[in-house]
């Protein structure tokens, strides 16, 4: 076949052991650090869509926005390069973040990882609160990259690490439900604070709670086994792998642990034994996920949904409901994804989510471009509005049980112990940098694009699925450490597997 080799589950190890309460709160509690990131996502587009906001830092925006002469083009009512840095920001901070964090979470661990992630966030949360000036919003801004970028390296490497493998990608989309429900409680929030005077302080500031919750649970929270072993705590290694696997019969998933840390400490370098030709597979994925990820053109939705509805002739409040929407649809369709990957794998939902996205961005661009053409002045029915509405949701569907969770799911499950923490760093980083760009050039690209933005987004979406069709294995059920036999029986890729890297289990607890 050309989506590579299938793996199933007589093919792979069966460690004993069961899920136990223990690690789905462990797990809970770590995915918090999504909370987070999801609530910055959702809140900044509202924030910037309010007119005490706009009146205060950027009063040339608020003017551009009010002026309803006939020549207005609505594609550019927002296009300002300073307001867009006050959101892109961050994300160029995350990138730089998340090459210390991925030092932090191999030297340290992943707990203190997220307790750093937690504290970042919550000083930048409170400087935003208490801005008076634009310094202030870019510097709080800063800050809060410099969370997200610790999160998203150490949360998606401890929930894969501590998730038995059968469950490994419901526990590990915890974090992007996290994410989706940050996005939905934060255009909540914009809804109710856009009400009152200054609202977009009490938004801004809210994120401050969430991050002490994550400070908090980082405290309580047990470290990895395999952060444990890889630092030398075997015997209290052991011991974690019995309370989260629930047994005492662990002796053969810890031989492996320790088995694949002992591989991993004679790699002096894994930034640079990444680049070898045998973990080729391991950086494309690390590397072309996350920037295909975000060329989706979901952040266009995430970031400035208020902004872009009020482009599209939607009203103030109609604007951040349709935003709360779209969140809504975003948390469910998240759950569908935690549902199914265990049950039907990565591939399936990728490709369904890719052709769902293409069909709804199309749709999406010939609506805008019928109502607004190339002068950019017009306005959506009321009926035409709700259809327009509706594609969006569909779109946003399709993303959240795709490419949103499996982005950081298939990237933080398919690395060796050695290369690890270089893949994650890779995978956050390439991320934040695209993230930082869509984000900056969104408004001025819709602009001087216009509807064809969208229809150039559903061009990316079809390379996008072709390369997962290709390229991608299944990678349900398979344990961690045995995932390079994955790699090897693929198409593709077992040219750059050697068979030493896959000598190292007896062939018949492989089957055929």
């Amino acid at each position: 076949m050309a989506g590579g080799a299938f793996v199933d589950s007589g093919a792979t190890r069966h460690y004993e052991g069961k899920v136990t309460a223990f690690v789905l709160i462990t797990c809970f509690v770590a995915a918090m650090g999504g909370l987070l990131f999801g609530y910055d996502l959702g809140i900044t587009g509202g924030v910037t869509s309010m007119e005490p906001f706009l009146i205060k830092f950027f009063p040339s925006v608020y003017r551009q926005m009010k002026d309803e002469t006939e020549s207005t083009n609505q594609y550019c009512k927002f296009d300002n390069q300073l307001l867009t840095l006050f959101t892109s920001s961050l994300y160029l901070a995350a990138l730089i973040a998340s090459f210390f964090a991925s030092i932090t979470t191999r030297m340290v661990g992943r707990k203190p990882s997220m307790l750093c992630g937690g504290l970042f966030f919550l000083v930048g949360a409170l400087l935003n609160g208490f801005a008076v000036n634009i310094a202030m919003l870019i510097i709080g801004r800063i800050l809060l990259g410099f969370g997200v970028g610790y999160c998203n390296q150490s949360v998606p490497v401890y929930l894969s690490e501590m998730a038995p493998a059968n469950i490994r990608g419901a526990l590990n989309i915890g974090f992007q439900m996290m994410i989706t429900i940050g996005i939905l409680i934060a255009n909540v929030i914009n809804y109710g604070t856009s009400k009152i005077h200054n609202g977009w302080r009490v938004s801004l500031g809210i994120g401050a709670v969430p991050a002490i919750v994550l400070v908090i649970g980082s405290i309580c929270l047990d470290e990895t086994p395999n952060s444990l072993i890889e630092r030398g705590k075997h015997e209290k290694a052991k011991e974690m792998l019995k309370k989260i696997r629930g047994t005492e019969k662990i002796d053969e998933e810890y031989q492996d642990l320790v088995d694949a840390s002992e591989a991993a400490k004679l790699v002096d370098h894994p930034w640079k034994n990444i680049l070898q030709p045998k973990y080729r597979p391991q950086l494309t994925f690390c590397t072309l996920t996350s920037f295909f990820q975000q060329i989706t053109g979901i952040n266009v939705i995430m970031f400035y949904a208020p902004v872009l509805f009020k482009i599209l002739g939607f009203g103030s409040d109609a604007s951040l409901m349709s935003a709360v929407i779209t969140g809504g649809v975003n948390v469910v369709a998240t759950l569908v994804s935690i549902v199914t990957v265990d049950k039907f794998g990565r591939r399936i939902l990728f490709l369904e989510g890719g052709a769902q996205m293409f069909i709804c961005q199309i749709i999406v661009g010939v609506l805008i471009g019928r109502k607004f053409g190339l002068d950019g002045q017009g306005s959506f029915s009321k009926a035409e509005a709700d259809l327009l509405l509706s594609f969006i949701c569909l779109y946003v569907a399709a993303f959240a049980w795709s490419w949103g969770p499996l982005g950081w799911l298939v990237p933080s499950e398919i690395c060796n112990l050695e290369i690890r923490p270089a893949g994650q760093a890779i995978n956050v980083s390439v991320n934040m940098l695209f993230t930082f760009i869509i984000a900056q050039v969104f408004l001025t690209l819709l602009c001087h694009l216009k509807f064809g933005l969208f229809l150039l987004f559903a061009g990316f979406v079809v390379i996008m699925t072709v390369f997962i069709a290709l390229l991608l294995p299944e990678t349900k059920n398979i344990p961690i450490e045995e995932m390079n036999r994955v790699w090897k029986a693929h198409w593709f890729w077992k040219k750059y597997v050697p068979d030493e890297i896959v000598a190292g289990v007896p062939s018949q607890k492989y089957g055929p």
